[in-house]
């Protein structure tokens, strides 16, 4: 079923304004709020934790947090905890981080795509329960199993961009999470290069594709979407903008390459309650139709 969602956005609104704005989604009946830790500002499990806490419908998505940052017991029992305390409204997302924030912190590995090969698994294993045993080029664990799993393990996300990372991403994740800035077409080809990736591993079963997709309600809407694509051709093919219908109608070309949760990133100027208002109304319509 394709699925509308939002973001806030550390870049453009600070911890402080949080709160609110969390609020404010849940009362627009945004089903969907999806955060992300980049050095060095919010951190990711504290925000979910707080947002889970102030509301009762809202699901609250990861996309992402950083993996050299953290041991992958550490994220399990993150994930565990919150999943406990708030069944079925988390979205955890790991990724491979900035390499050069990675670096300023003293965790940049020489292959992320080992890490991610590594962690996603152990990582899957123990929030589904099981007793996980592994000697790997950054992940070792000797018979790790937590003592409170949740009954329904979530699915877990990876972010992927490059060629490589995508297939990795089909191969061991759950869901994939792909940024904003991309046509349709671009998001049509990185979905087949998940789903041959998991073909090949014998992956069977459903993979939750996640794109954030810049948006702009309002005044000057179509150019503050296509100012906050920058310079990359083609960038009306790379934003949605106008009025929640036609939102709604726009986000039909990127459910229709592969996306099954397009996530409106908010261009960055206008006001985050009126625009998660208004996500909330394309997101009734998305459902309805």
């Amino acid at each position: 079923m394709s699925r509308i969602g939002a973001i806030f956005n550390p870049y453009t609104h600070t911890p402080d304004e949080f709160h609110d704005a969390v609020i404010a989604a849940e009362r627009a009946g945004v089903p969907e709020l999806w955060i992300w830790e980049d050095c060095f500002r919010q951190s990711a499990f504290a925000t979910v934790g707080a947002a889970l806490a102030w509301t009762q419908a809202l699901r609250i998505g990861v996309g992402i947090a950083p993996m050299p940052l953290r041991n992958v017991a550490a994220t399990a029992m993150e994930i565990a905890t919150i999943e406990r305390l708030f069944p079925g409204r988390l979205l955890p997302g790991v990724g491979h981080g900035v390499l050069d924030w990675m670096g300023q912190a003293g965790a940049r590995v020489a292959s992320p795509l080992t890490l991610m090969r590594e962690y996603v698994p152990a990582l899957r294993g123990l929030v589904a329960g099981e007793r996980v045993t592994t000697a790997g080029r950054y992940v070792t664990l000797d018979a790790v199993q937590l003592d409170y799993p949740p009954s329904t393990p979530p699915r877990v996300y990876a972010a992927a961009e490059g060629p490589k990372t995508l297939r990795v991403s089909g191969e061991v994740a759950d869901g994939t999470v792909l940024d904003s800035g991309h046509t349709a077409a671009e998001y049509r080809s990185a979905i087949a290069a998940i789903r041959e990736a998991r073909a090949q591993a014998g992956r069977g079963d459903d993979h939750d594709v996640v794109a954030y997709v810049v948006t702009a309600f309002g005044a000057d809407a179509e150019a503050r979407a296509i100012a906050d694509v920058g310079d990359k051709p083609d960038p009306a093919e790379r934003a949605l903008w106008g009025d929640p219908a036609q939102v709604a109608a726009g986000a039909r070309r990127f459910f229709d390459a592969g996306v099954d949760d397009v996530v409106l990133l908010p261009a960055s100027r206008g006001d985050i309650a009126e625009f998660y208002a208004a996500a909330g109304e394309v997101a009734r319509i998305t459902a309805g139709a």
